[in-house]
């Protein structure tokens, strides 16, 4: 495995960094764009991308936070874009338009790029889904795809109903029953409207699991749902990433 810092170019033709890993071996293989949580580009971030190259996968996770901090801690650039009410949609779908575009460049793509997102990532992986030329998309516990920021929410984010009858992929979801954003009656809206839509998806919720269960190095991880999400991970990206 090989894993670098790396610039791409984002959302207006902004160059931003991005980690890149990669395995060893010349054959072809799909990508994944990892879009990190609200926290920031931080080590664990980091730490998904070479899980997925540990899968097979050429990985790579912009770094959203840039602009406004490029020099900065993970925290200091998260709080950030934090004051500002997060990152933009538009720039989100620029910037990891452009990060599957860098993968698709490689030599050893095989055309095929999924994406896939923790926390505020969640729901801008459905975003991107719904809007770039994906081949799979994965939702991990994203807030507001469905339901109403509260008065006072600090990002400036508004749900994802009117977009879903654009959603370009299949879509895998996994939330956790104690979890309040989103809340397993959002979940409910969710899997009642992608049925409706006629949409591809899988939704798995997993009891006494709440918000950022795959979370290692926080007191919100769970074992038991953190591994079973990670297998059901890997079969969703076998079945829709393969060449």
């Amino acid at each position: 495995m090989r894993a670098t810092t790396v610039l791409i170019t984002g959302s207006g033709g902004d160059e931003i960094e991005a980690y890149l890993a990669r395995p060893d071996g010349d054959e072809g293989r799909g990508g994944v764009v990892v879009i990190h949580h609200m926290p920031g580009y931080d080590r664990a971030s980091k730490e998904i991308v070479r899980r997925f190259a540990e899968l097979g996968y050429d990985a790579i996770c912009p770094n959203l936070h840039y602009r406004e901090a490029p020099d900065a801690s993970p925290d200091d650039a998260s709080a950030a874009v934090r004051a500002k009410g997060g990152v933009p949609d538009e720039r989100l779908i620029g910037d990891v338009g452009g990060a599957a575009e860098y993968l698709r460049a490689l030599p050893t793509s095989n055309g095929r790029v999924g994406v896939i997102g923790y926390c505020s990532g969640g729901r801008q992986s459905v975003l991107a889904a719904c809007n770039l030329g994906v081949d799979a998309a994965v939702d991990c516990y994203g807030a507001y795809v469905t339901g109403t920021p509260p008065e006072g929410w600090p990002l400036k984010v508004t749900n994802l109903v009117d977009q879903l009858p654009g959603l370009r992929a299949p879509l895998l979801g996994l939330f956790g029953n104690e979890d309040s954003h989103p809340s397993p009656e959002q979940v409910d809206e969710l899997e009642r409207r992608l049925t409706e839509l006629g949409k591809p998806y899988e939704l798995h919720r997993y009891d006494d699991a709440g918000h950022g269960f795959f979370g290692v190095d926080r007191v919100s991880y769970r074992v038991a749902a953190a591994n079973d999400g990670w297998e059901r991970i890997a079969a969703f990206y076998g079945t829709h990433l393969s060449a």
